[in-house]
């Protein structure tokens, strides 16, 4: 009853210092530094830049901040030395829980502050992709979460040492654990959430999630500790442990602390969202699974079942084997970590069945005994919430009502050690989603939709030829584009469709597909009659099989379509991020030789020509070569560039960060010229054009299919000294 009695006056009390609206100050204000320094979310979409940086930035400015606020105020009473008077009067207990209250509350004033205060710059900033949902989720976790656990945790250090200074020193190296050490570990960075990037035209749900989780697993354990750093407080003439001893008494108080650090250690131990699988890649265990002899595999079908509100899967598969073997076999499939397997029978009857521990590539291996029968239909169910093997790029395995990703063991136990029939390995898979989602596979398949549930919900079927697969789904626009002998399907968000058509989208597909297959030949992986072209969310990179190709939407976000180091304008963009299909994806680069080569440089040069040919040479002169030699020209008299000795003497953030400018600016500019010069010694564009055309469609060596800067001046028959541009 004192707490709450006392609460509104040292609350007010609070509010009135001067120093608390500093702090409050410099916390709304915090947000900034994601914007100008730290930036730890590195993708390209505008909630990456523009929303998690500043969120994740103020969240620990700001976490740091009131932490320092409540070591100083806790050391008030003791700094003037009323401590003996007031803790006469009111118990040191009641003063600390009174006193953190008031500190809590204060932060909540404060996110509540920040987040208006932001709204309309980071409306402005992320432009037609802003979203309120992605807005206050991130804020409220990214920062709002991060100011009660710097309160905690300071408050835990000032309560065991009763020095400030001490403190101080405890708390920073704590803050500083999670920026360093820790930092790439998504359930201790405490202060700085591990989010690499945030989605522009997808949910961010799984995301969000596992931020939630890693917050929620402190903040018990910090409530935990600061109870028992509650008991420790200094009361009746006693030291630390005699008054731990006596507060201790009261035995619900430890209990809660025991309670709390139990309950955070069990939400570690048990988190959801990654993995255990081995982290050296080197090792393929699993593809080393000796064939089970004399089977073969027949078919596989599977019903499969997202929840896109709990972010869970459910699902029944069913496979055919020939077993000519005349005895029991194990067959062994790749799962998801994140399921459970159940009810595992053949030809009806329960069979044996076990998953190991063990886990790579994120897949667990689950062995199922077959029995000696020529024919063999094995089923099984399975369910789950699918996890992810990398958990410092989180999202890949998005499912909710917007997206879902669910690829091979991830969308139904992934066959092993089975050899394939004559058919090979087909598969039939319905997949019921939300009426608003479309369901693409990816390869050459079309998924078609053989119901409409009473539910609000469609199931989509489709038959494809492999032992996984992997099927994406989302609220998409689909374009279908004419093009170089093809039928282009080219799969968009709904969200980007305003930045899509402002960039000439339909347009762009069009004219690069014609173009680059008109001069270098058709897609390895598109040469059928359709080809898609399916934006993902945010995923780090993209990847091609037959008859698909997947789209990062970092490539096409509004920031990325105004990089002029691309194009001139967001529709020449467009077209430079498309011709890496050729250039990137078709072939791939060897860019490791410390020269300007890579895929970039004959993409640049390629989107150079696509754009002479729509709009003439001046254009292209003015636009792409001029600017090209602009930049290379201050390139060359760049202080670094000419004295390298000195860029080694600086700190090697700054030295990466030069490097790094520098190199793009070979790639984007330099190399162009290079090619362009080479165009002019090998005898004009046409002689290039075969070139390339030769480079493009070579025989590729299956143990390093790179294309390298020696591949190709050999090609053009001249030598490095041959283009140099000074």
């Amino acid at each position: 009853m004192k707490t709450i009695r006392l609460f509104p006056l040292e609350l007010r009390r609070l509010l009135q210092s001067r120093l608390t609206w500093l702090i409050m100050t410099l916390t709304v204000v915090s947000p900034v530094l994601g914007l100008v320094l730290y930036k730890p979310a590195d993708s390209t979409t505008m909630l990456s830049m523009y929303l998690a940086n500043p969120a994740i930035a103020g969240g620990a400015a700001g976490a740091i901040l009131f932490g320092l606020l409540a070591i100083f105020e806790l050391d008030r009473a003791c700094r003037t030395r009323v401590d003996i008077l007031t803790d006469a009067v009111v118990s040191p207990l009641t003063t600390a829980l009174t006193r953190l209250l008031a500190l809590l509350t204060a932060a909540v004033l404060t996110v509540g502050l920040t987040m208006l205060v932001w709204l309309p710059i980071s409306a402005g900033l992320i432009g037609t992709v802003f979203n309120g949902v992605n807005y206050t989720l991130a804020y409220l976790l990214f920062l709002g979460m991060a100011l009660p656990l710097g309160i905690l945790a300071a408050a835990a250090a000032y309560q065991f040492t009763r020095r400030a200074d001490l403190s101080i020193v405890v708390f920073i190296a704590f803050c500083a654990l999670s920026l360093t050490v820790w930092a790439d570990d998504w359930q201790l960075c405490w202060l700085n959430p591990c989010v690499w990037a945030l989605s522009d035209d997808f949910s961010n749900f799984r995301v969000f999630r596992s931020v939630a989780w890693m917050r929620l697993t402190w903040l018990a354990a910090l409530v935990g500790v600061w109870t028992i750093s509650y008991l420790c407080i200094r009361q009746y003439g006693k030291g630390m442990f005699g008054s731990l001893a006596r507060s201790g008494r009261r035995v619900y108080r430890p209990a809660i602390a025991l309670v709390l650090l139990a309950c955070s250690g069990t939400a570690y131990a048990n988190q959801p969202f990654i993995d255990q699988s081995n982290p050296d890649l080197t090792v393929m265990s699993f593809y080393e699974i000796p064939y089970a002899e004399g089977v073969t595999f027949v078919r596989r079908t599977a019903q499969v079942f997202p929840d896109t509100t709990a972010g869970t899967v459910t699902g029944r598969a069913s496979y055919q084997f020939q077993n000519a073997s005349g005895q029991e076999q194990s067959i062994s499939f790749g799962i998801n970590p994140g399921y459970t397997i159940s009810n595992v029978r053949a030809n009806g009857a329960d069979v044996p069945f076990m998953v190991s521990d063990y886990q790579e590539y994120n897949e667990a291996r689950l062995e199922v005994t077959i029995p000696a029968e020529e024919e063999v239909e094995l089923t099984m169910e399975y369910s789950g919430f699918p996890q992810e093997s990398m958990p410092t790029m989180q999202g890949g395995k998005e499912l909710s009502s917007e997206y879902l990703c669910l690829e091979n063991s991830a969308l139904s136990p992934r066959v092993m050690n089975v050899m394939p029939g004559e058919a090979g390995y087909p598969a039939e898979i319905e997949i019921t989603l939300p009426e608003t989602m479309i369901a693409i596979p990816f390869g050459s398949s079309q998924a078609e939709v053989i119901a409409e549930n009473t539910d609000g919900t469609k199931t989509w079927r489709y038959e494809a030829n492999s032992g996984g697969g992997i099927l994406y789904a989302g609220d998409y626009i689909c374009e279908q584009i004419e093009a170089g002998g093809m039928t282009i399907e080219f799969y968009y968000g709904r969200k980007h469709q305003a930045v899509m058509e402002e960039a000439g989208a339909v347009d762009a597909v069009k004219a690069v597909v014609d173009y680059c297959t008109e001069h270098y030949g058709k897609l390895s992986y598109g040469t059928g009659d359709t080809l898609k072209l399916i934006q993902s969310r945010v995923a780090g990179g993209g990847y091609a099989v037959g008859g698909a190709s997947l789209l990062d939407e970092a490539d096409f976000t509004i920031g990325n379509l105004e990089d002029t180091s691309k194009g001139a304008v967001p529709g020449e963009i467009f077209i430079h991020e498309l011709v890496h299909q050729w250039w990137g994806l078709g072939n791939m680069f060897d860019d490791s030789d410390g020269s300007p080569w890579s895929s970039e440089g004959l993409t640049v040069y390629t989107t150079y020509r696509i754009v002479k040919e729509l709009y003439g040479a001046d254009y292209a002169q003015k636009y792409y070569v001029d600017q090209w030699q602009q930049v290379v020209d201050d390139y060359y008299l760049n202080f670094y560039v000419r004295y390298p000795e000195y860029l080694e003497m600086l700190p090697e953030a700054e030295r990466l960060n030069i490097v790094g400018n520098l190199s793009g600016v070979r790639r984007y500019n330099e190399m162009p010229l290079k090619i362009l010069k080479a165009e002019q010694l090998v005898g004009g564009e046409a002689a290039m054009d075969q070139i390339l055309y030769d480079l493009f469609n070579r025989e590729l060596d299956p143990i390093y299919p790179y294309l390298t800067y020696q591949e190709f001046l050999d090609a053009c028959h001249l030598t490095e000294e041959d283009l140099n541009l000074g």
